[in-house]
């Protein structure tokens, strides 16, 4: 884990803002992140405001205080955006995910709306944290630019059935036309400090293929995934958690740089083999990621 930030991004889990049902539903998940929609699921239009009223409704019963949450607003050209963000820059609101994002600049222009928000309402600056969502192929390419445009994106999100629709390509069953977007927006995010999150997986009754999904998703560098389902969460949780297998490995090789560094050794060795700097990192990132869940265990 190397982001800006310690989130703790496993399961992120899309709800209509609207549905009261669905909300309650939510509140009582496992997942870690909420993303509240005003946006696609939310029709027709005169039901965003009734989605707008329901979520601060909801934060302020503080139904979702074990949950970081993030309102999918509307994008800049929708007519609704202003209102989505300046209604909902309230207590219990930890930011935003944007969608449809092309250039740096659709972030920059983000960034810039929220801090004239928080300045109005006597809100420190920088309160209110971004996930991009990546949905198009200029977004794909403009990954490093998004990541960049703003010290308040905290994710990087992928949206890959409007990503197909966009590059005008097909979802295949084993899902080799992501491959390179899945790569790119992984190593962007990374590049960058932030946190990079896997598309939906669109068959929620097949745990089989989500759990192929994920084996690809963690392979490729990925630290959580976008939901759709509660049923979805046990298995996220399970490929985006570290194994207990994982945690005392990494204990084990910083106690062994702890004693190489006590006893004026240079280098750590285990089974023959040295312990670099790579292997310390990682595993450091490892305990850092079981402290989050721990934490988050306790609430």
């Amino acid at each position: 884990m190397n982001s800006r930030f310690p989130f703790l991004m496993r399961s992120l889990m899309f709800v209509p803002g609207h549905n009261e049902r669905l909300l309650n539903s939510a509140a009582r998940s496992d997942a870690d992140v909420l993303l509240l929609d005003i946006e696609d699921s939310v029709q027709p239009e005169e039901n965003k405001q009734v989605a707008r009223d329901t979520i601060k409704r909801f934060v302020k019963e503080g139904k979702f205080r074990n949950h970081f949450v993030f309102p999918r607003v509307n994008d800049r050209e929708s007519g609704h955006l202003l209102q989505d963000v300046y209604q909902l820059t309230i207590d219990g609101i930890t930011g935003f995910m944007y969608p449809k994002s092309k250039l740096g600049e659709d972030i920059y222009f983000f960034d810039k709306l929220l801090e004239t928000i928080e300045y109005e309402k006597k809100i420190p600056i920088g309160t209110y944290k971004i996930i991009a969502l990546v949905e198009t192929t200029a977004a794909v390419l403009n990954a490093q630019d998004l990541c960049q445009a703003s010290n308040r994106v905290v994710a990087l999100a992928y949206g890959c059935e409007d990503f197909i629709t966009d590059l005008e390509g097909i979802h295949d069953a084993e899902s080799k036309s992501l491959f390179v977007p899945r790569a790119t927006i992984a190593m962007a995010a990374r590049a960058n400090g932030v946190i990079p999150i896997d598309t939906v997986h669109i068959k929620v009754h097949d745990l089989d293929d989500l759990e192929r999904n994920l084996k690809i998703a963690k392979n490729l560098g990925f630290e959580g995934m976008l939901v759709l389902n509660p049923k979805e969460i046990p298995l996220v949780h399970k490929y985006f958690s570290p194994s207990a297998e994982e945690v005392a490995w990494a204990e084990e090789m910083l106690r062994l740089a702890e004693q190489a560094h006590s006893e004026g050794k240079g280098v750590a060795v285990k089974d023959g083999k040295f312990i670099g700097p790579p292997m310390i990192l990682a595993a450091r990132k490892i305990l850092k990621k079981q402290e989050l869940i721990n934490k988050k265990s306790k609430i």
